[in-house]
């Protein structure tokens, strides 16, 4: 999923919990940046088995489980929900690519929807033929239609519960077309340097 995806699901999570727990401005925001932030580990991705940066330790479930329990010893309501946000984002990256969930174990676990057993097992073969290696996994995204539809009904509702239950965060959503552009972007530049011979 998109960061842009992932920050919609954190803006879901963060209203439905301004419902019962009327956040701040500060905590709001707290919850909804730990719902992507692990995605910027994607910056040291040089440093992950095979450059992939869902192998980093940052894309497992410790993290999570660490903001999680600092929040709940700490009695601070919004970081451990900002540790649970973090942890539904990890989650979610098992259905399609799969993640080093529990880190020490260096193996990409999940269901792996957008990825054949075959692709999966001969990824070097797959990617050589491509210009560039994350080619393979734009094509991929954009060719599933149950991608593009989640990207579609996470931006809805999105809307629908800031709208319903955190109104007075509504302008927080506008952030959420950086991360589209950014996507749509690299998607579009990708195709161009693959199409051209």
């Amino acid at each position: 999923m998109h960061i842009n995806s992932h920050f919609a699901v954190g803006i879901i999570f963060a209203s439905i919990l301004n419902y019962f727990y009327s956040f701040s401005l500060l905590e709001f925001v707290f919850i909804v940046l730990f719902s992507f932030i692990c995605d910027f580990d994607v910056l040291f991705a040089k440093y992950a088995i095979n450059h992939n940066h869902r192998m980093l330790i940052s894309h497992s479930i410790i993290p999570g489980f660490l903001i999680l329990m600092s929040g709940i010893i700490l009695n601070w309501s919004a970081l451990a929900f900002s540790g649970a946000a973090y942890s539904i984002h990890i989650i979610i990256d098992t259905f399609d690519w799969g993640t080093n969930f529990f880190y020490f174990q260096k193996k990409q676990i999940g269901l792996k929807l957008l990825i054949t057993k075959d692709e999966f097992d001969n990824l070097p073969e797959y990617l050589s033929k491509y210009k560039k290696a994350e080619s393979f996994f734009d094509a991929k995204y954009y060719s599933s239609r149950i991608s593009l539809g989640i990207e579609a009904i996470a931006f809805i509702l999105m809307m629908v519960f800031i709208l319903i239950f955190a109104f007075e965060f509504v302008l927080i959503s506008i952030f959420y077309f950086l991360g589209l552009y950014f996507h749509l972007s690299r998607h579009f530049m990708l195709k161009k340097i693959e199409a051209y011979k």
